[in-house]
């Protein structure tokens, strides 16, 4: 029973980052795609390689989130929870990507971890979702906003008398380096986050004890991410490509640069879990900004942002009745 339900487990976390890779392609190849400086299956090709070589970048991340987020529990309830947890994300990236929500899978993550915890009689580890999960959520789209915005204003006084016509081709080409940028932040930050909880998994299972990531757990994270990310999200790609603002090369190179200088920070300096798909939006907003305000089609950014607070309240709603009707019919 133990080894089916570690299997079982299992196999939902890689489901959940197939989901979070066609899910959260977009956040690393939209604005090029957007921009024609990539056709989409080139990008799609380009970000899954990229994911999968940033997987293997660091653990930073996958400690942060096997360690710092809820107490780690035992036995079967131990699995019911990790069960539970991995739907209610499961079910919000599902939802949010049929509506081309662009919203975070880290954070339905985590609130599914919380709910389920919470409805399992587990502790949680309130301390580390403030620090690690609430603090960064609020601060890295507002990084995002204002450095998108600096960073487009930069690249207008640098280039004021370049060749307009010139310059949009050039960026096009550089957009090939900042979406690669992007989508190896995009491995490094999402595919570590399942790695924590396979992890956990295994921890409570028995079968695994310390603080390493066994080789075989990031390859198969890594993989499932990749083919995910070439399976596309066409819906939220639509979105952050198109309905925020209509990007030029210039302004998607900036937004993919800033944001993918914010995740790489966070990564390696803090060990923090962000969302790509805040810091990315948040990116584009700014850059959109640097043209003039109305530019940005703030009725469509008000949408996302209240998706945003909403992702961890309804991922752990759903996580909790799931782990209701684990108990009931199995426990």
């Amino acid at each position: 029973m133990d080894m089916a339900a570690l299997i079982v487990v299992i196999g939902v976390a890689f489901f959940f980052t197939y989901t979070n890779g066609f899910h959260d392609s977009a956040n690393a190849i939209a604005t090029s795609v957007s921009t024609r400086a990539l056709t989409p299956r080139a990008a799609l090709a380009m970000a899954a390689v990229m994911n999968l070589a940033g997987a293997f970048l660091g653990s930073g991340v996958a400690k942060t989130v096997s360690e710092g987020i809820i107490e780690t529990p035992t036995g079967s309830k131990g699995m019911a929870i990790m069960f539970a947890a991995l739907v209610g994300a499961i079910t919000w990236n599902l939802v949010t990507w049929y509506f081309g929500l662009p919203s975070s899978s880290s954070h339905a993550l985590f609130g599914g971890m919380v709910g389920a915890a919470l409805a399992g009689g587990i502790g949680v580890v309130w301390h580390g979702v403030v620090e690690k999960i609430i603090v960064p959520m609020i601060v890295s789209p507002v990084v995002g906003l204002v450095g998108g915005f600096l960073v487009m204003l930069a690249i207008l006084w640098i280039f004021r008398r370049a060749n307009p016509h010139r310059a949009k081709r050039n960026f096009r080409v550089a957009q090939t380096a900042s979406a690669a940028a992007m989508a190896l932040a995009h491995g490094l930050q999402d595919a570590q986050k399942t790695m924590g909880i396979v992890v956990m998994a295994l921890t409570i299972s028995g079968h695994h004890s310390g603080t390493g990531i066994p080789i075989w757990v990031k390859i198969s994270c890594a993989t499932m991410l990749s083919l995910g990310t070439y399976a596309g999200g066409w819906r939220i790609m639509r979105t952050l490509g198109r309905k925020i603002i209509e990007l030029d090369p210039p302004q998607g190179f900036a937004a993919e640069a800033t944001a993918s200088a914010v995740m790489y920070v966070t990564s390696f300096v803090y060990a923090a879990p962000i969302s790509t798909t805040h810091v990315i939006t948040s990116a584009i907003m700014g850059v959109g900004a640097t043209k003039r305000v109305r530019a940005v089609r703030w009725g469509v950014a008000k949408n996302i942002v209240m998706g945003w607070f909403i992702t961890m309240p309804a991922a752990a709603i759903v996580a909790a009745a799931m782990y209701g009707i684990v108990n009931l019919l199995v426990l």
